[in-house]
């Protein structure tokens, strides 16, 4: 989805990368088992593939935007676990069922409506195993936050109502916690 300069720039900082992978990444996925087979939906400039990479047998990333999609293929080249597909996270044409773990991180506001959120909740529960985890983190709607995106599509999922949302989407075992600016979640695919 659109981002302004200030914010791609931001994205593909080594700054970025140390944050994410040291603090936000640990934080989202505290006490996860992400399984031997993770999707990572909207990785963007890829902070986190390689930490998940690390972590699991496969990656598999779906990633929309074409540029990025390049970026990744020439940065894990030679990295024969992670594979990179150019595609919609709300229907990814993966198969059902084929993911331990579904990931996302600090992507879900560049999602532009909130049924366009929920398709991707529902494709998330239809592409995990039984028993797989659906695990993420993203900011909080609050002004700075917003002033990082002002002319990117920015629309903050509102940590109330997110519970409901996965649930409704299919997942169970929804847990949902907020520090101030950021929420991380955990849901489980019924076994």
């Amino acid at each position: 989805m659109a981002m302004n300069v200030l914010h791609r720039w931001c994205c593909r900082s080594h700054a970025w990368s140390i944050v994410s992978g040291r603090v936000l990444l640990p934080w989202a996925l505290d006490g996860a088992d992400l399984g031997g087979s993770v999707l990572e939906i909207g990785p963007g400039y890829g902070a986190n593939t390689s930490f998940l990479a690390s972590r699991a047998e496969a990656v598999t990333a779906v990633e929309i935007d074409p540029g990025y999609v390049e970026h990744l293929r020439q940065r894990h080249a030679a990295d024969q676990r992670v594979r990179i597909i150019e595609g919609d996270a709300t229907d990814t044409g993966l198969a059902a069922g084929d993911y331990s773990s579904v990931v996302s991180m600090a992507m879900l506001h560049h999602v532009p409506t909130e049924g366009l959120q929920d398709a991707l909740f529902a494709e998330a529960r239809r592409l995990l195993s039984p028993g797989g985890v659906f695990v993420g983190g993203d900011g909080t709607p609050t002004p700075p936050f917003a002033l990082v995106h002002v002319g990117d599509t920015y629309n903050p999922v509102r940590p109330a109502t997110l519970p409901g949302r996965l649930e409704h989407a299919g997942f169970v075992d929804v847990r949902v916690d907020t520090t101030p600016g950021a929420l991380r979640f955990s849901a489980r695919a019924p076994r």
